[in-house]
């Protein structure tokens, strides 16, 4: 879920931008401004009690704020997200706004503040007053309102600093350049969030080659099975010897070790951001074991992709990586490589059904180039981020 507040002094772009991002993002629009006008407009009680409050260019009470955004928060049905313009306006309101969006078991994703200089936004709310009809666009008002914004308003920032979330933008030049510097941030602020991917599909379909890639690019911890099996049989652990015969047929280790490497190298990362896991689950139990693995962790699997490629292009990737250096036991004849088709078909394709009653899996076409196949993995992850809370 992509909730973005939109900050900065009256004056600055927000109404513009916001619009904007509305249309990009498929978000929940919440002005404090449009929601105490619509209330003055009508007449309840909440709008008198608001109008001369108003008029003056001063703020809101917290109390007459939050009962109007929390109705609205707690009414939204939008999974893709909130835009909140004009609210937090004080640090008060953005400890509220913590509380409002843990009601819906979501948070802030990121602050994005436009700076304009103090004469450039009394120029442009001037223009404005000659067009808008706004009553609160007179030149005493304007500086009242930047008065306020200077004294109340500014602490926001430090207070989203702290937490990493605050990202200012430079709020002068054309109209799609500010743009463009927004959602360039977004789509940064988005990769750095917990993320933990399996990455899906039959064998010599190019999940390792993609895996590592895509461990690079989102900065992510890479767990793969196979790899780890491979290396305790080289250096002849008691694992090793354990999982040896199963590995040269290609065949499912036992559950209990795949458990033990995983767990080890979750514990050797306790900085991770987030995980790509390769090989693993290869069964419906395995899918039930990574998500009790991840829950220890106060977290679950973000997205399951299947890489979708025929079972006679798969074979004839695996026949030609038999002949190479970067073969694999198993690539050693045509009996085990179909042996390893088999074993996807009849246990792992079934991890793919199980994601997607979670409605966290999609497949993506595994056929084409490297680049081809990474360009719509990332695309794909990036679509997952902004729905993910």
């Amino acid at each position: 879920m992509l909730n973005i507040a939109l900050f900065g002094p009256p004056g600055a772009g927000k109404g513009t931008q916001a619009k904007m991002l509305l249309k990009k993002y498929d978000l929940t629009y919440i002005s404090t401004g449009d929601l105490l006008r619509q209330e003055i407009a009508e007449g309840t009680k909440l709008g008198m009690q608001a109008k001369s409050i108003i008029e003056r260019g001063g703020l809101a009470s917290d109390e007459i704020i939050v009962r109007l955004i929390e109705k609205r928060i707690v009414e939204n049905t939008n999974p893709k997200g909130i835009l909140f313009d004009g609210f937090p306006r004080t640090t008060v309101q953005a400890y509220i706004l913590d509380g409002l969006l843990l009601r819906i078991q979501s948070s802030l994703t990121c602050m994005v503040s436009l700076e304009v200089p103090r004469d450039e936004l009394v120029k442009r709310m001037l223009e404005r007053a000659k067009t808008s009809g706004r009553s609160d666009d007179t030149e005493d008002v304007i500086q009242f309102r930047l008065e306020e914004y200077d004294n109340k308003t500014k602490p926001v920032a430090d207070f989203y600093k702290a937490k990493g979330k605050y990202i200012p933008i430079k709020g002068v030049g054309p109209i799609n350049e500010i743009f463009s510097s927004i959602t360039d941030v977004i789509k940064q602020t988005l990769r750095k969030k917990w993320i933990n991917v399996v990455l899906y599909g039959p064998p010599g379909s190019g999940k390792g080659t993609q895996a590592l890639k895509l461990a690079k690019k989102y900065n992510l911890v890479y767990i793969s099975t196979g790899k780890m099996l491979r290396q305790e049989v080289k250096e002849n652990t008691e694992i090793g010897k354990k999982v040896a015969s199963s590995m040269q047929k290609g065949e499912i280790v036992p559950d209990e070790i795949a458990i033990t490497l995983i767990e080890r190298r979750i514990q050797e990362n306790p900085d991770a951001k987030g995980f790509i896991f390769k090989g693993f689950p290869k069964t419906i139990v395995q899918a039930y074991i990574l998500d009790g693995l991840l829950l220890k962790l106060n977290q679950s699997v973000s997205i399951a992709i299947g890489l979708e490629l025929s079972t006679l292009e798969c074979f004839k990737r695996l026949s030609a990586r038999g002949k190479t250096e970067k073969r694999r036991p198993y690539d050693a004849n045509m009996e085990l490589i179909i042996n390893r088709l088999d074993e996807f078909i009849d246990h792992t394709k079934a991890v793919g059904e199980y994601y997607e009653k979670k409605r966290t899996f999609v497949n993506v076409d595994g056929k084409g180039s490297e680049e081809e196949i990474f360009h719509r993995l990332t695309d794909t992850i990036d679509r997952a981020l902004l729905q993910s809370r």
